[in-house]
């Protein structure tokens, strides 16, 4: 990859654990947040100072879109907090790999103890030729972008 060359959004792979989820649609709302801490004093002159400083880091939500297909491992995986509530063996860390144009990954995203909070059935209608999909929420403690 040159220098300049910007990633592709549409290379990525997606692995929960030691598992490789075998295909994937979309993957949303990646983000890293934390608190700010708003301390506000009185100078001696009477003068109002404000401060902003980071405060702890937050946990977030991550959204994958999929097509429904015949792999078990990722939909065992779901069942596991959804259907069973066994949250102390259904968390994994998931990583998403960025790749480049040779489908090397060249970045990761590191999402630590996920588990799935919500998942979303495809939309049924006999009127439309589309591919069903389901979305999943994962839940994580913690992110990390190498």
């Amino acid at each position: 990859m040159l220098n300049g060359d910007a990633l592709v959004t549409f290379t990525f792979g997606l692995e929960l654990g030691k598992f490789q989820v075998e295909t994937v649609q979309d993957v949303s709302g990646l983000t890293m947040e934390q608190d700010v801490v708003e301390i506000k004093q009185i100078t001696s002159t009477g003068h109002l100072l404000i401060r902003k400083q980071p405060g702890a880091r937050k946990s977030g939500e991550v959204t994958i879109t999929r097509g429904l297909d015949k792999s078990k491992v990722f939909t065992n995986w779901i069942k596991l907090t959804l259907e069973k509530g066994d949250l102390e063996h259904a968390r994994e860390n998931v990583t998403i790999a960025l790749k480049d144009a040779n489908r090397k990954t060249v970045r990761r995203i590191q999402l630590t103890n996920c588990w799935a909070s919500r998942w979303e059935g495809p939309t049924l209608d006999v009127g439309q030729s589309a591919a069903a999909t389901e979305k999943v929420t994962l839940t994580f403690e913690d992110i990390t972008v190498e």
